[in-house]
């Protein structure tokens, strides 16, 4: 057991959302190794159908259980809401997602029970916080607004522009006409765009980002098994892609707020076989 305790946490995203994830994971579990793997050969998981998402998550799981980690977050919230089954029933290691853990800490935030939530076409269409958040609490109120662009726009670095505050306002007016009071980020990139966000909603919503409710569900995971790392030892962090799109480490050390070193393609052959 000892051993697995220095293990890494892995993580998997389509592109570079994931990263938000894997901030929030420095700030709660500094002493952990983490190995982060990005599908950007592929990206977005959002537009794909539910079986190709499957099949893309079970090949990127496979690939961090060849890394030995000791756990599985899922920084997808599109991969979150269709494969969380089949990881787990594939892999002897604990899955966390996105949707369960975003749920939990809205239902605990709001008091109203008026909850809003943004993500991807794909997110929203299955309605996978609707569906959690009713499954805790059947009273609450569920309002879902798919945003497509803010991916784009974070990944463009237009965290204080005036296009990105315009679309903002344009996503964002029918959630604040059904009085919210706490608004899920169903997608990883969207934290990125929080001060924007917060803006727009007003500064008394509270907003909930899934990175930080499954960096805390992790933690509690690891201390009660005995899983934390040693910690007198420094952590070692390997990011791996299967493509470098231009601007990669830019974005990246935008999401992180830190330098990204340990960079690594791999092939997608790698992947697949």
């Amino acid at each position: 057991m000892s051993d697995v305790k220095n293990n890494p946490i892995g993580i998997f995203d389509s592109g570079i959302g994931g990263l938000t994830v894997v901030k929030r994971m420095f700030q709660f579990l500094p002493n952990e190794n983490t190995v982060y793997f990005g599908d950007t050969a592929r990206v977005p998981y959002g537009s794909k159908s539910n079986s190709t998402v499957i099949e893309y998550s079970l090949q990127d799981g496979k690939f961090l259980i060849d890394k030995n980690v000791k756990i599985i977050v899922v920084a997808c919230n599109t991969a979150s809401s269709v494969a969380l089954d089949e990881l787990s029933d594939k892999f002897n290691v604990p899955i966390i997602g996105m949707i369960e853990p975003g749920a939990k800490l809205a239902l605990s935030k709001t008091v109203s029970g008026r909850i809003g939530v943004i993500g991807t076409n794909a997110t929203v269409n299955n309605k996978a916080y609707s569906k959690e958040l009713k499954k805790l609490n059947p009273k609450v109120e569920v309002f879902e607004k798919s945003c497509p662009l803010f991916v784009p726009l974070a990944e463009e670095g237009w965290l204080n522009h005036k296009a990105t505050l315009l679309i903002a306002e344009e996503y964002l007016h029918e959630l604040k006409e059904h009085n919210i009071d706490t608004l899920i980020l169903g997608c990883t990139h969207y934290p990125i765009l929080a001060e924007i966000i917060h803006k727009v909603m007003g500064p008394e919503i509270h907003l909930i980002d899934s990175g930080t409710a499954a960096s805390i569900i992790v933690k509690d995971y690891l201390i009660e098994n005995d899983l934390l790392s040693d910690e007198n030892k420094n952590p070692v962090h390997n990011f791996y892609v299967s493509d470098v799109p231009s601007k990669f480490k830019e974005v990246a050390e935008l999401f992180l707020g830190t330098e990204v070193e340990n960079l690594t393609k791999i092939d997608l052959e790698e992947l697949i076989h």
